[in-house]
């Protein structure tokens, strides 16, 4: 894996469909977070942690830990700002995807210094989708061919993360800022096991198939 590179977990969230503090759920031998950041910490120059008090009273082992915005992209800004000057390529990772390997991380970053603004890790959408109206009635079926299902670790340049982020913009993830501004953005094989923990079901799928 090519080296010189940060990774902002975001961690500050309020598991408000999961009904529970979801992070510090246990998972295997560790908790949801741990397994998030100890990957991170493997293969990173240096990790930023942005999380809640929970978290950072916990004592990860981490480089900086800072508190959350008031959104998920607030909470990425906040992150960004701790990373080092001087660090041209930062990594961004929702802590409740606990299955980013790696092999997930190396495929990001290879692809990041091919000269990118932005790299997405991404897997077919393999249902059927369906296009509905404000009464639950089908209006029409989506051709699926060319849609693919986003998760994270995302590599970005910082420089045109940065400047996405100066209008102080909300999205679902930074990939859809840094689209917004322009930019490249390119997709690599994502992983099956990287599924985020949202609802309990997510966590008892992961259990079932847990490898560690």
């Amino acid at each position: 894996m090519n080296s010189g590179f940060w990774t902002v977990i975001v961690a500050a969230g309020r598991s408000a469909r999961y009904g529970a503090p979801k992070l510090l759920e246990p998972l295997g031998a560790r908790r949801v977070i741990d397994h998030s950041v100890a990957t991170a910490v493997s293969v990173s120059d240096g990790v930023v942690l942005v999380a809640d008090d929970a978290l950072v009273s916990d004592g990860q082992p981490v480089d900086v830990l800072v508190r959350g915005g008031n959104s998920r992209s607030a909470s990425v800004r906040a992150g960004l700002a701790a990373v080092p000057h001087g660090v041209s390529l930062v990594l961004v990772h929702d802590g409740a995807r606990p299955g980013a390997d790696v092999d997930l991380y190396t495929r990001v970053v290879n692809a990041l210094v091919d000269g990118v603004d932005a790299v997405v890790p991404a897997l077919a959408v393999v249902d059927t989708l369906k296009r509905l109206d404000s009464d639950g009635c089908v209006m029409e079926t989506v051709d699926r061919s060319d849609l693919v299902a986003v998760q994270t670790p995302q590599g970005f340049r910082r420089a045109a993360l940065e400047a996405a982020h100066e209008g102080a913009g909300e999205a679902t993830d930074d990939a859809a800022l840094i689209e917004l501004a322009g930019g490249t953005v390119v997709a690599v094989q994502g992983n099956a096991m990287n599924v985020k923990v949202t609802e309990p079901n997510d966590l008892e799928f992961l259990r079932a198939v847990w490898p560690r």
